[in-house]
């Protein structure tokens, strides 16, 4: 093994891809995209230690899947890098982007084979098409597209990411700092899913899987005799609402634990703790737009929910159909693939009692298939 770390770039927020779901997260078979590369590039055995920066909000999501290095990105390439770079302790650093999927282990060798001969190794590609800038045609000779890997001496890439200005790769920085740089021969393969067209250029990636992924979540809240009622994003009419640090919506509550348990994404409590004032009071809709803005980032799609609500009293049947059509404004999905049931306990226990109200939810969960769009 080389004294060479990997750090691997997958904190953007993928602005320009067109979809709900971020790159970082298309699935190729089970695994999200960021996992897949980097497998691929911890089967190698090049590196002594692999990093992956992450945005904040899936810095805690990815740790679920794998055991490297996670380091959380800043707001610019430049500071996501010089945030990994705090963790890396050996000679030379390997950086690409989770974007650069295809990268098979020959260029990495390649690439690799070069290592001491300069302060950093650039993979690129030669223009074949005639080029004017400013309405000047210049020499095509003299242009190069620049690739990711690039393979750094660590203390040449740290010393020059201390520069003011913003670099788009590591090459450029280093030369502007004095350092020197080495040309090697790219791939077309490594091509960079940039726009959501870049997906048909790349054949290293199989579509995900087809499997469905099912949760469940369930929640109690008793009543208060004070507040307003709201069940499944409705208000009640009742003269008593519930005991909770939100609104109470105990439908709504089940249904997002239902939904994070397919996507494996924790719970409710982990995502909205009950002791942060952020959350007092809040309308439990808006904590349920936050959680389907992650299911879709995070590159799964909503098949259906089903909803069990147990309660002696209030009655809901009247509310059913605009509960449905509530959640399924926010759900994104057909109001028949929400069902809500009512139930009673048959008087039996806190339920029967009359002193609160219990909800089961179930939810499934696709990958979203980005080979179909």
């Amino acid at each position: 093994m080389l004294n060479l770390t990997l750090i691997l770039l997958a904190a953007g927020s993928s602005t320009r891809f067109e979809l709900d779901v971020k790159k970082q997260w298309l699935r190729v078979g089970q695994k999200p995209l960021w996992q897949f590369v980097a497998d691929k590039c911890e089967d190698t055995k090049h590196f002594e230690k692999i990093i992956v920066t992450s945005s904040r909000e899936d810095i805690e999501f990815m740790k679920n899947y794998s055991d490297f290095t996670f380091i959380e990105g800043g707001s610019t390439r430049g500071e996501s890098l010089q945030n990994s770079l705090s963790e890396v302790t050996t000679e030379y650093v390997l950086v690409s982007d989770i974007a650069r999927s295809c990268i098979n282990k020959e260029f990495l060798e390649r690439i690799i084979s070069h290592i001491g001969n300069s302060d950093c190794i650039v993979p690129y590609l030669p223009i074949n098409d005639t080029i004017v800038y400013e309405d000047n045609t210049i020499d095509r000779d003299k242009v190069k597209i620049i690739q990711t890997p690039q393979l750094s001496l660590t203390s040449a890439l740290k010393n020059a990411l201390e520069l003011p200005q913003e670099f788009t790769d590591e090459s450029s920085a280093i030369v502007a700092n004095g350092g020197s740089r080495e040309f090697i021969l790219g791939e077309l393969n490594a091509h960079k899913i940039t726009h959501l067209q870049d997906l048909k250029k790349l054949t290293c990636l199989s579509p995900p899987s087809d499997d469905t992924l099912s949760g469940t979540g369930f929640d109690v809240h008793a009543f208060d005799n004070k507040g307003n009622m709201y069940l499944g994003g409705v208000k009640i009419e009742s003269d008593y609402g519930f005991k909770a640090h939100s609104d109470g919506d105990v439908a709504i509550h089940a249904l997002i634990d239902a939904l994070l348990g397919a996507a494996g994404m924790g719970d409710i409590g982990m995502m909205f703790p009950d002791n942060d004032d952020v959350y007092k009071g809040i309308d439990s809709k808006e904590l349920l737009k936050i959680v389907i803005t992650k299911i879709y980032n995070f590159g799964f799609i909503i098949i259906n929910v089903d909803l069990t609500i147990a309660a002696e009293k209030p009655k809901i049947g009247n509310y059913k159909l605009a509960m449905r059509k509530t959640l399924s404004s926010i759900l994104n999905i057909e109001p028949s693939r929400v069902n809500i049931k009512a139930t009673t306990t048959e008087k039996l226990g806190f339920i029967g009692r009359g002193e609160g109200v219990g909800v089961i939810a179930n939810a499934n969960l696709k990958y979203f298939d980005w080979t179909k769009v």
